[in-house]
């Protein structure tokens, strides 16, 4: 895991997880392991750069694990590590909070 910039601990996980990306994509690992492709499928938006340096950004923290299949071609998956797990609840609670909330925000997204 990188250094710890700070002494709190608040600052130093929202320097992991802030950003547009870092959250979602521990949330679309939580089914399981996928291929760099797969998480590209379910985040169209994001460019084929931002999503490397976001899932290096996110191993390096020690929150997805890559693994590396021998052969031709080769075959790399992302999965989430014990700590990216135990974030889990958190994200989904996350989710939750919002729904209930900002409910009007909600229908008029899925209005759209």
């Amino acid at each position: 895991m990188q250094d710890v910039v700070s002494n709190c601990p608040i600052e130093d996980a929202m320097r992991v997880l802030s950003g547009r990306w870092a959250t979602l994509l521990l949330y679309y690992l939580k089914d399981g392991p996928k291929r760099f492709s797969e998480l590209q499928r379910d985040n169209p938006s994001i460019s084929h750069r931002i999503l490397t340096l976001e899932l290096r950004k996110l191993e390096e923290a020690g929150l997805v694990a890559r693994t590396a299949y021998e052969g031709f071609p080769l075959r790399v998956e992302y999965s989430l590590s014990a700590p990216g797990a135990e974030l889990m609840p958190l994200i989904d609670a996350l989710g939750d909070w919002w729904a209930v909330s900002f409910p009007r925000r909600r229908e008029c997204r899925d209005a759209a």
